[in-house]
């Protein structure tokens, strides 16, 4: 196969698509594509202009703290037993039961979980490129969270995202790591608020023990990987150093409700070896150690080298990539802007044949930047992923979605977006010609094939929906 297209790799390796009625855009894009996919790089702001009006965390999970409150006395207050009848009404029919409102924490949680999909939608089809918003999603598949879990994870699942990826994608990896880690999303999700030290106070109070859940994840997922060389008494170890990481709750006790707290009372006492390093015992500041050096180890840079060349050249990604991209990142203690632009340097970027496979969220929002949409429901996007495979931050485990073109290329799967892809140009308000569409898109970047399908389309509809389904539109 030969090389692709040098446009079709700035919008669709290493962007989110090509913007239709966007002829300036498209001729910034062919006049240098690396330049083009650079720019943005430069000008990547992890704030999104919904930052203010959403809010941070702790509010959201103070608010859901609160929300639960009410929800809980309006139970109360429902199954109080009646008062006892008058005499003279003894004999009256008794009155129909009236059933509880609706739960209030559970309004407020979908309320939330929208509107911190719709702002990820729009950042993704009014990006110049879409790199950013690329890497956003790969990072936030990377350290998985599902909004499945609990309602305290569904509420808070976009603001993970904003404070705990977004500023980091460009940054250094430790960084993004300790965000992660001490995220209360991911504290929450993967059970660090039940672990107590067998020997701290708590734990001997309440004979309860380690959960082993984020240290474990940490390890396999977030930074050596599997087959690293570690050991089950590392994963025990790891969460023995990070017991006492928490969040506080809704009375305070231990800090502002829905924050990040340690509680020394539950945290393991004693120095413990990890990967043949001895951490002595520090209270929180252990754990920062640990995820500090688990940072730097040449398994992790090789795990993130191999991840990333995996999701954005090819399933198998060229070794010599692979030890390029682990390389800089080595070099530049886990410098994830460097490492990005390494890979966007890189020939292999640029020659490798374009087999990956968009997943349903990636053919979102290219449909979405294609067509100049960008939508003020998020139900609009939010129930074609749920059909498609893909509901939004909800992976079906730790390790995220696949990142396969296996993955998203099944019959059933094609199928589905065959027929999203006809909905959607049945319903597209004065539909522009398909043919004009494709060139202000792709421009000579479309191929033969392409270009004469979509001309020989009987209808308008028909047409759109064509190039929805095109390989221009499908592969990555």
């Amino acid at each position: 196969m030969s090389a692709p297209h040098p446009l079709l790799v700035a919008l669709n390796r290493f962007g989110l698509g090509g913007r239709g009625a966007a002829s300036v855009y498209l001729a910034s894009a062919a006049a240098d594509p690396r330049a083009f996919v650079r720019a943005e790089i430069d000008k990547y702001q992890p704030k999104l202009p919904q930052d203010a009006a959403l809010g941070p965390s702790a509010t959201i999970l103070k608010n859901l703290y609160d929300a639960q409150e009410q929800t809980r006395l309006a139970r109360l207050a429902s199954a109080a037993p009646p008062t006892s009848p008058a005499a003279s009404d003894a004999m009256q029919p008794a009155t129909p039961a009236v059933p509880p409102p609706p739960a209030p924490d559970g309004k407020f949680v979908q309320t939330m979980f929208r509107a911190e999909a719709l702002a990820r939608i729009r950042a993704a089809t009014l990006a110049p490129v879409g790199l950013g918003e690329r890497l956003v999603a790969f990072w936030s598949n990377h350290f998985a969270v599902s909004a499945n879990k609990s309602g305290f994870v569904r509420a808070s699942v976009g603001a993970f995202e904003r404070e705990a990826v977004r500023p980091y994608v460009l940054g250094r990896f430790g960084d993004m790591l300790k965000a992660v880690e001490q995220h209360p999303t991911m504290l929450h999700y993967l059970d660090n608020q039940q672990s107590m030290g067998p020997n701290s106070r708590g734990g001997q109070n309440q004979k309860k023990g380690l959960n082993e859940n984020l240290a474990r994840e940490i390890l396999e997922l977030h930074t050596l990987g599997v087959g690293s060389g570690y050991t089950q008494g590392d994963v025990t170890n790891l969460a023995r150093i990070i017991t006492g990481w928490t969040y506080a709750g809704r009375d305070g006790r231990i800090g502002p409700p829905g924050s990040f707290a340690f509680f020394a009372n539950w945290h393991e006492p004693g120095a413990f070896p990890l990967l043949g390093t001895s951490y002595p015992d520090g209270g929180r500041e252990q754990g920062e150690a640990a995820l500090a050096d688990l940072a730097r180890h040449p398994a992790t840079a090789t795990h993130i080298a191999t991840k990333l060349a995996r999701h954005f050249v090819s399933d198998d990604p060229p070794p010599a990539l692979v030890t390029r991209l682990a390389d800089t990142f080595k070099k530049t203690d886990g410098d994830l802007k460097a490492v990005t632009l390494a890979l966007i340097g890189s020939e292999e970027a640029w020659t490798t044949p374009l087999s990956k496979v968009r997943s349903p969220w990636e053919f979102m929002m290219a449909g979405l930047r294609l067509f100049g949409r960008a939508p003020e429901d998020p139900g609009a996007v939010l129930n074609p992923l749920n059909q498609l495979g893909e509901p939004l931050w909800t992976p079906p485990g730790p390790n995220g979605f696949p990142d396969s073109a296996a993955a998203w290329a099944s019959a059933e799967g094609m199928k589905l977006r065959l027929d999203l892809s006809a909905q959607f140009a049945r319903q597209v308000r004065d539909p522009p010609n398909p043919a004009d569409l494709l060139n202000d898109a792709l421009g000579a970047a479309a191929s033969d094939a392409t270009k004469q399908a979509v001309s020989r389309a009987e209808t308008k509809p028909q047409g759109l929906a064509l190039l929805l389904m095109s390989p221009e539109m499908q592969r990555r």
